[in-house]
C-alpha cells in the first residue's frame, strides 16, 4: 500500500535538521517539543528508517536522515512553487535584490526558486554583500529590495523585521572547552570575525567584554563560507546563527559562553516600490511567516 507524505512533517523534519533542537523548532513551528518529537516519529514510521541521533545535548541526522534531507527540501520547494504559481497575481518587471550571504545559501535558494516559477515574467537578479554595501547600493539606487542585519534596539527607519535570529558560539570540536583554558593561561580568546560593523562581531566582543574575557581576531573576512572554513580549520571561534551552524561545528551551548544578544534580519524597500519589487517582498515576508509557523 503506497503512503503519502505530509508536507508539514516534511518542513519539521527540516527545521530541526537545520536548528538541531527540539525545543527551537517547537517554538519555530509553533508546537511543543513532544509534538514536534511525534511528527519525526511519524516520518520514521513511514519510512521504516531512524532519521536522527538524540541525546541529552544534540540532534544529529543519521545518514538515512541526511538523505531524506535532500529530499525534502526538494518536495518543499516544489510543494510552494506549485501553490505559489496559482495563487500569484501577474506582474512583470525586474527586481534588484540583496542579501546576506548566510541568508541567501541557508534560506533564499528555495523562496527565490518557487517566486520565480510562480511569477515567469520577473527577471531576477541577485547579489550577496555585507549589511553596509547593501545599504550603501539601496541608497544609490543600485538594488531595489535588500535584507540586512540589524541591531533590534537600532532597527533602521523603514526596516521591516523578518525575524529575530538566536546566535550562539561555535568552534571546531576540538576547541570546544577553551574558553576556560585559554582565560586561565590569560591568553586572549581567539575570535573568527566580519569585518566591522557587524552585528554578529559586536555581539561576541560585546559579550566578552562585559565577561571581562579578553580576547583578539585572528582571522576576518566579509564571507561567511570563509569564516566558516577558519572555524574548522580550529583557528577560533564565531559567532553564528543557531540555525545556520555549518556541519563540522559545535554549538557552545551550556558550557558556561557568555550569553549573547539576538540580532534580526530585515527588508528593506522603497517607500513605493515598482508591482515586482512589492511582489517579492510580499512573497518573501509570507514565506518567512509560513516556515516560521507565525
Amino acid at each position: 500500500m503506497r503512503h503519502d507524505v505530509d508536507t508539514a512533517l516534511l518542513r519539521t523534519f527540516v527545521t530541526l535538521a537545520e536548528t538541531g533542537s527540539f525545543s527551537r523548532t517547537g517554538g519555530l513551528i509553533g508546537r511543543s517539543q513532544s509534538a514536534v518529537s511525534g511528527q519525526v516519529a511519524k516520518l520514521e514510521g513511514l519510512f521504516g528508517r531512524r532519521l536522527i541521533d538524540r541525546d541529552t545535548r544534540n540532534v544529529a541526522l543519521t545518514v538515512e536522515g541526511e538523505r531524506l534531507l535532500v529530499h525534502a527540501r526538494q518536495m518543499i520547494a516544489a510543494a510552494d512553487a506549485m501553490l505559489a504559481r496559482f495563487q500569484a497575481e501577474e506582474v512583470e518587471g525586474e527586481v534588484r535584490f540583496g542579501s546576506p550571504e548566510d541568508f541567501t545559501s541557508a534560506y533564499l535558494p528555495e523562496i527565490l526558486g518557487a517566486f520565480a516559477t510562480a511569477h515567469e515574467r520577473v527577471e531576477l537578479h541577485v547579489s550577496c554583500d555585507l549589511t553596509l554595501p547593501l545599504i550603501a547600493a539601496f541608497g544609490e539606487g543600485a538594488l531595489d529590495l535588500i535584507i540586512i542585519k540589524q541591531d533590534p534596539a537600532a532597527r533602521m527607519a523603514g526596516a521591516v523585521p523578518l525575524w529575530r535570529e538566536r546566535l550562539v558560539w561555535v568552534a571546531a570540536p576540538a576547541l570546544a572547552l577553551a574558553l576556560g583554558e585559554a582565560a586561565g593561561r590569560g591568553r586572549p580568546l581567539p575570535l573568527v570575525l566580519s569585518p566591522a560593523p557587524c552585528v554578529y562581531r559586536s555581539r561576541a566582543t560585546l559579550a566578552l567584554d562585559r565577561a571581562h574575557v579578553a580576547w583578539t581576531g585572528v582571522f576576518t573576512s566579509p564571507s561567511f563560507a570563509g569564516c566558516a572554513a577558519a572555524v574548522r580549520a580550529g583557528l577560533g571561534f564565531a559567532v553564528m546563527p543557531r540555525a545556520m551552524v555549518p556541519a563540522g561545528l559545535v554549538a557552545l551551548e551550556g558550557l558556561g559562553w557568555p550569553d549573547l544578544a539576538e540580532a534580526e534580519l530585515c527588508m528593506l524597500a522603497a517607500a513605493r516600490p515598482a508591482p515586482a519589487v512589492a511582489a517579492l517582498a510580499r512573497f518573501i515576508g509570507e514565506e518567512v511567516q509560513r516556515r516560521r509557523g507565525e
